[in-house]
């Protein structure tokens, strides 16, 4: 169960509700007064919600809601609900994203690759996430590029979890505005997941003073900061983060337990020569950073009708299947 932050277990419901999704736009919103919080509750047609993040957006307050039984997210303004009655633990306990959030943040820790590595279920493809860590070269368009020809005529663009770094979208706009545009253009369908705002790396220091665990790191701030700069450009935070470095201890697990987030790693880092298989989380650089493992994802992706990409959230539900 979780027990890092209270839960209060209370009663969504919806008063004349349309779900207000940010915007996908390039244009930057005001985020402030941004905070965790953990809400359970249902909406008018009963399905249990979770509310992780309170904020404000142009002064207008927010909630950044998650589905636990889809893991989508989306983001809700706080006047569309009234807020009363109870949940219980065990129903609560029974979602997939609890479930999931139990899971994959329980010690013991392994220093490297710690969560969910791949689909709990048998799925029809494969997952892949690409990092965008901070670097000073182009992003790989053409990979994105041809990504996108991928759902080229079709309703839904193609699956794509982005591992994504604050700095790297300060310092890569007119890159992150052309992602957003391929969005825009239901080429990519895109998970936003949290790769920290800053990413520390120190090269030569071993991996239990590196990345995050290196002295001085605040967590909730590397999280946050992140999570306000996708809202801003109106982009959507997921609930999953991926360890910089793949390196975590049991310290930050709990922390990042507390800000109901499910840490993803990978099985098939494909710069390492790690094989995917059905079900796989497929691992690549799309920061200009790793070109071997953009030209392996290329390899793969050349037969489309023989690899199919899901969305990162069916490997935790059993709609995946």
């Amino acid at each position: 169960m979780i027990s890092v932050r209270p839960i209060h277990f209370i009663f969504f419901f919806l008063v004349s509700l349309i779900f207000t999704y940010a915007p996908l736009a390039a244009e930057t919103a005001a985020i402030t007064d941004y905070r965790p919080i953990f809400r359970a509750g249902r909406d008018s047609s009963g399905q249990i919600r979770i509310a992780i993040r309170k904020y404000n957006s142009n002064s207008i307050p927010y909630f950044l809601i998650v589905n636990p039984a889809s893991m989508d997210t989306f983001a809700v303004k706080a006047s569309a609900f009234n807020f009363s009655g109870d949940i219980s633990l065990d129903a609560l306990r029974k979602t997939s994203f609890v479930k999931a959030l139990d899971r994959y943040t329980a010690l013991p820790c392994k220093l490297q690759n710690h969560g969910a590595v791949r689909a709990e279920y048998p799925v029809p493809g494969m997952f892949l996430t690409v990092d965008l860590c901070p670097s000073r070269r182009p992003f790989e368009k053409l990979f994105f590029t041809i990504l996108g020809d991928l759902c080229s005529g079709k309703r839904v663009g193609t699956p794509v979890a982005i591992a994504v770094t604050g700095k790297w979208m300060e310092n890569h706009r007119d890159e992150l505005v052309w992602i957003i545009q391929q969005i825009r253009e239901r080429r990519l369908a895109v998970t936003w997941v949290n790769h920290s705002a800053t990413h520390p790396y120190n090269p030569g220091v071993p991996l239990e003073r590196n990345f995050l665990l290196s002295p001085g790191i605040d967590l909730e701030h590397e999280v946050l900061e992140t999570e306000q700069l996708l809202l801003k450009n109106g982009l959507i935070p997921s609930p999953f983060f991926r360890f910089p470095g793949l390196v975590a201890d049991g310290k930050l697990l709990q922390e990042l337990r507390g800000l109901a987030l499910i840490p993803v790693g990978s099985d098939a880092w494909l710069a390492k020569g790690e094989i995917p298989t059905s079900g796989s989380f497929i691992l690549v650089h799309g920061n200009g950073n790793e070109p071997l493992g953009i030209s392996k994802v290329l390899q793969l992706l050349h037969n489309p009708g023989e690899v199919k990409m899901l969305p990162l959230g069916d490997a935790f539900t059993a709609s995946g299947k």
